[in-house]
């Protein structure tokens, strides 16, 4: 498999397209586990500078039409990405955060919005207790499966959240540091870097069509808007950038 992206490396953030080919299969790498870089073992994520997210959109009824997006905000060298799917929480234990972090060497992790049900995890009433029990931004709890791995976290991302995010390991990342960090970076329900990236990518697809004359359908988004009811409390929306869209930073 291989990887294509903006030469120069990940500093041009907000709308660089980046083609992934997937035919690798998991037996020709391996996701590693927790890293050692010094940011990773402080409670405040010292020294960490700049965080990535990625997001692929799709286009309704079209086959061959997607754009996947990188958005990297904030933060001199690229450290972490927040990937829109899994990681090890995945039927072959190796889910698009893995793969993404092997080809790129850069520690990865997987956010999804639902539940993948592998191992005997099912969204069943049990779960849904346990969901109902998440009362503020930052509870969690574990995705054990049947074989007693401890394969995920369920994550309360924002007190206005009425869904959980599932987050797992994707490469180089601890679970522990994965859940913190990423309960960190929301400042809505899904990490800004993944919202940005989700964003920008749906707003590519419409201008391109819109360009070569096509019809501009609504690319196709999982679930309902991810923006809560009300913003966080001491939070404003960030100022809108080119086409209105919040700006990002490289």
């Amino acid at each position: 498999g291989s990887c294509h992206g903006p030469k120069g490396g990940a500093g041009a953030a907000g709308g660089d397209v980046v083609t992934l080919e997937t035919g690798a299969s998991p037996a020709e790498g391996s996701c590693r586990g927790p890293g050692h870089r010094a940011w990773q073992r402080d409670p405040a994520f010292s020294g960490l500078q700049r965080v990535g997210g990625v997001d692929v959109s799709f286009v309704k009824d079209d086959s061959v039409s997607a754009c996947a997006s990188l958005v990297v905000l904030n933060y001199p060298e690229l450290e972490v990405l927040f990937v829109d799917g899994n990681g090890v929480l995945h039927h072959r234990g190796f889910g698009v955060a893995c793969h993404l972090g092997v080809l790129t060497d850069v520690p990865c992790i997987g956010v999804a919005k639902k539940l993948l049900q592998v191992d005997g995890l099912e969204n069943d009433a049990a779960h849904r207790e346990k969901i109902r029990l998440l009362k503020a931004g930052g509870d969690s709890f574990p995705l054990m499966g049947g074989s007693g791995a401890v394969l995920g976290m369920a994550l309360k991302s924002h007190d206005h959240s009425t869904k959980p995010l599932y987050v797992s390991v994707g490469h180089k990342m601890s679970l522990e540091t994965a859940v913190r960090l990423t309960h960190s970076c929301c400042r809505f329900r899904i990490p800004e870097p993944v919202r940005q990236a989700d964003i920008r990518s749906r707003d590519y697809i419409r201008r391109t069509l819109a360009v070569q004359g096509a019809p501009v359908p609504q690319p196709e988004r999982s679930g309902k808007a991810q923006r809560p009811k009300a913003c966080p409390k001491g939070v404003s929306e960030e100022p809108a950038g080119k086409n209105g869209l919040p700006k990002a930073h490289s």
